[in-house]
């Protein structure tokens, strides 16, 4: 019965974190110095919690990290197209643009988005950095746990907590004292034309770029 029980209890885990998928890279064709983009403002750890309007818990994890670069760890995350450039599990070019359509992407009328900023010193962002281009592309539901893992190898964050609940990592978070808000948005569940809308920009800025470049080596 007991082991009736826990697979249940499993089952549920994997049904809630539905959000989170294996993803392949993107934007394969781009350079990722090519979209790197460097954010003036403090070197900053910044986790995202989807959350169920409906029962409440978890549905997805992410942390944005502004190093030498700002980028998003988003693992096994649906934010892709072939105009975003994503390596492993981290999505590259996270200008004030992109992480506004990032954030919104997610905010729907069935779930909010939990958002937890937090400045840290230059030293811990940058190893922040080097462990969520290390790590690759994480499985399915193991979007929490994944990120638990990234922030227990950066200085501060050794006592996160191993776990697949995106909650317990976002409470855990909390007692860190970062700035905290919440993004609702009242939009349907398919979310395809927000990231339409900014593809169509990006091809259009990269045929731009590409032809300014040629013009340029004429």
């Amino acid at each position: 019965m007991f082991r009736v029980v826990r697979l249940c209890m499993a089952l549920a885990a994997v049904g809630f974190l539905a959000a989170c998928a294996v993803n392949e890279d993107s934007g394969v064709d781009l350079n990722v110095a090519d979209v790197a983009y460097v954010h003036d403002g403090p070197t900053r750890l910044t986790l995202y919690t989807m959350v169920s309007n409906d029962t409440g818990a978890g549905a997805h994890t992410s942390l944005l990290i502004n190093a030498s670069q700002r980028v998003a760890w988003d693992p096994a995350g649906s934010f892709r197209a072939d105009t975003i450039v994503s390596r492993g599990d981290v999505v590259y070019g996270m200008t004030p643009a992109m992480v506004d359509v990032y954030t919104r992407f997610h905010a729907r009328e069935t779930y909010h988005v939990i958002i937890q900023e937090l400045d840290v010193s230059p030293e811990v962002a940058e190893i922040a950095l080097r462990r969520a281009q290390a790590m690759g592309a994480q499985p399915q539901a193991t979007c929490a746990l994944s990120t638990a893992e990234l922030l227990r190898g950066v200085p501060g964050f050794e006592d996160m907590p191993s776990s697949y609940y995106p909650r317990k990592l976002e409470e855990a978070f909390a007692r860190k004292g970062p700035v905290t808000r919440e993004l609702f948005e009242y939009d349907g569940d398919d979310k395809s034309k927000v990231l339409e809308a900014y593809n169509a920009q990006r091809v259009a800025e990269t045929r731009a770029r590409r032809k300014a470049e040629a013009e340029a080596a004429e």
